[in-house]
């Protein structure tokens, strides 16, 4: 599965989990989770490749215990499980 594929499902993903999402250009800043008044926000560094998006969504979700029972798509799915024993 392509990358960008990843990345949207990862988004699709989070956003089901209740996260908005907010793409913007950080120039290589930290971006990731971050909540703002009781909403969870994930911050996308678009000056970043597509693999490194998808690991700053994959990586600020690995934090949420929601992502344990949440249903995944298939290629996801691959992905997250190494992440989710690794944790």
């Amino acid at each position: 599965m392509h990358t960008l594929d990843l990345l949207e499902q990862a988004i699709e993903t989070a956003k089901g989990l209740g996260y908005k999402i907010r793409q913007e250009w950080l120039d290589g800043q930290q971006g990731g989770l971050c909540e703002i008044a009781g909403t969870k926000w994930i911050f996308i560094d678009l000056s970043l490749n597509s693999m490194e998006k998808l690991d700053q969504v994959l990586d600020a979700l690995s934090q949420d215990n929601a992502l344990e029972t949440a249903t995944l798509p298939e290629g996801l799915d691959q992905i997250v499980h190494p992440r989710r024993r690794a944790a």
